[in-house]
Order: structure tokens, then C-alpha cells, then sequence
């Protein structure tokens, strides 16, 4: 049984995590460039928690993060898509791709899908992206998604300590600006 939709792009399958992601998000994980700006490296238990939740989300909150397919390869490289736990400065698209994805556009292509979704099925009025000052990468993909700072929040718990800069645009704007295959 299906626990969500899946969205295809141009070069994606985006569908919600599988027992079988789990030792893609596991080398997601662990490798310390990847996870600079997402909390810091975290091992297989750690790792098991956040599939779980990942998937638990699209029950308890009827969306979530999506597992990111390339479809030429079929292979597991990120997780993108809506997120609003508990305590979230608000109604997040967010991205996380596996360094052998970086520089493919991936991550601005998953994103605007994503919008697209959570603005056209789950009437979202803001799309926000939480983004630490010195994650150089992901703010590109926020601006070319049209998305500009709104304003910084202290970030919650688990990750206490650091600031966010929230990145942005409501609803409206997205309709206006849309990227189709970005």
C-alpha cells in the first residue's frame, strides 16, 4: 500500500522512503560532506529514526520528505520535499542530495516539483527553506526557486544553537514565477 503519491520529473522519481533506501540514507549519513549544513554525520541508528520518521510523516501528517530516484540509474540520491515537524519556523521545502548528485540541478528540479505539490494539492500559502548562512549551495537553489530571505529564526531542537536564515515566497508568488523541469 502506497503511504503517498510518487511525482516524476524530467530525470526524478520522487516517492516516499522504502525499507530498501535505507543503506543509501545510511552512506547519506555518513559521509561528513553531506552532512555539514544537516546536522553532522550520524550513524545507522541515528539513520534508522530518521527513515522511519521520514515515512511516518506521510501517516501522521499526510506529507513528507520524498526519496529521490535518478531515474537514468535508478539509484537513491537524496531526500527532498515538504517538512513541518512539531516547532518548524514553518511550511518547509527542504533538500538533502548525495554528494554524487551535487551540480546536476537536482535539487532546484525535486524542489519546484515539490512546490508545485504542496502549493496545487495541500494549499500551502508559504514555502519556506531553512538554510544555515554559510550553505552557499542550497542558497542558489533557494534564489533560482525564486525564494528570497524572509527572515532568521533560532534553530529547534535537535539542532539548538545555531541560526537559520528562513528563505521564502507564499503561494502566489510561486504560481507566478513556476519552474516546469528546473
Amino acid at each position: 500500500m502506497a503511504i503517498g503519491p510518487t511525482i516524476e520529473t524530467d530525470r526524478l522519481i520522487l516517492r516516499p522512503p522504502r525499507a530498501e533506501d535505507f543503506d543509501s540514507w545510511v552512506a547519506f549519513h555518513a559521509d561528513e560532506a553531506v552532512m555539514t549544513h544537516l546536522g553532522g554525520v550520524q550513524g545507522p541508528e541515528l539513520t534508522w529514526r530518521a527513515i522511519c520518521m521520514t515515512a511516518g510523516a506521510w501517516t501522521i501528517a499526510g506529507f513528507s520528505m520524498f526519496s529521490v530516484i535518478e531515474k537514468a540509474t535508478g539509484q537513491w540520491v537524496g531526500r527532498l520535499g515538504p517538512w513541518c515537524p512539531h516547532g518548524w519556523p514553518g511550511t518547509e521545502i527542504g533538500w538533502g542530495l548525495a554528494r554524487t548528485a551535487w551540480g546536476k540541478g537536482y535539487a532546484t528540479e525535486g524542489a519546484a516539483a515539490c512546490m508545485d505539490y504542496v502549493v496545487d494539492i495541500l494549499g500551502w500559502d508559504e514555502i519556506i527553506h531553512t538554510i544555515l548562512p554559510e550553505n552557499a549551495g542550497s542558497i542558489r537553489v533557494a534564489e533560482r526557486l525564486g525564494s528570497r530571505v524572509l527572515r532568521q529564526v533560532a534553530t529547534p531542537p535537535p539542532f539548538e544553537g545555531q541560526m537559520w536564515d528562513v528563505y521564502g515566497q507564499t503561494a502566489d508568488e510561486w504560481r507566478s514565477r513556476r519552474i516546469k523541469g528546473a
